[in-house]
């Protein structure tokens, strides 16, 4: 089994999250640092990860967690922030988030110890729909609404269509409901800024199948296999 493949089996984190693990030296295998991603493990390799002897979980967990505002969706944080994790310490297994959502957003965030449905959930390819209300600055014009339809320029690269629809509009904000299948970084901020506004709070509803529902800020609960099915 190929190094990366072996990381996200044991739960570290997607395949493509294992790569930067393994990038950064923090993986051995019999002893010895391994820096390439193609190595393959054979039966009986004693494989370590931060000092850690690590094997393949036979039990996969998914969790929903409603994350508040404040929030970092890291392992760790070297500024000292609360992380998602912090509510997670005591968890049988161990989890790391599906994606991120920023320090300053709320809402449905993933967490599971399942490399493989990281894997399938965050990959473009995938084109898995997360739906967010934003409430931006100033009133939202028909032209900048088409405008985040269509896609608007970021690094050079135009962002896929999106699914917008105005909720609530005066003078001084609006809110839509905006949907994407893309994971840029801050990637509807930025996209609200392109058309001249700014986001003012922004939370996620949906990621998947999945809705928040009536959960609360801080809550969570583990994932059903028939929901797991949806998304």
């Amino acid at each position: 089994m190929r190094l990366q493949k072996y990381l996200a089996a044991c739960g570290i984190a997607s395949r493509r999250g294992a790569e930067e693990y393994i990038t950064k030296g923090l993986v051995t295998i019999n002893g010895q640092v391994i820096l390439e991603k193609g190595v393959q493990v054979q039966p009986g390799d004693v494989v370590m990860c931060e000092g850690q002897v690590i094997a393949p979980e036979t039990t996969k967990h998914v969790i929903m967690y409603y994350k508040p505002i404040g929030e970092v969706t890291t392992v760790s944080d070297p500024q000292g922030r609360p992380t998602v994790l912090d509510h997670f310490q005591d968890f049988p297994v161990r989890l790391y988030p599906v994606g991120r959502l920023d320090f300053d957003s709320e809402g449905l965030l993933l967490l599971t110890n399942d490399g493989d449905l990281t894997e399938r959930l965050t990959h473009p390819r995938y084109e898995v729909k997360k739906r967010y209300i934003a409430r931006v600055s100033n009133q939202l014009s028909e032209d900048a609404v088409r405008s985040l339809r269509a896609g608007v320029m970021l690094d050079g690269r135009k962002t896929a269509p999106a699914m917008v629809r105005v909720l609530r509009r005066d003078p001084f904000s609006t809110d839509i409901l905006i949907s994407i299948h893309e994971g840029r970084n801050r990637q509807i901020r930025r996209m609200v800024e392109a058309v001249g506004h700014q986001v003012v709070r922004l939370k996620r509803v949906s990621y998947g199948g999945l809705s928040l529902g009536d959960m609360q800020r801080g809550e969570w609960r583990e994932l059903s296999a028939e929901e797991i099915a949806q998304i």
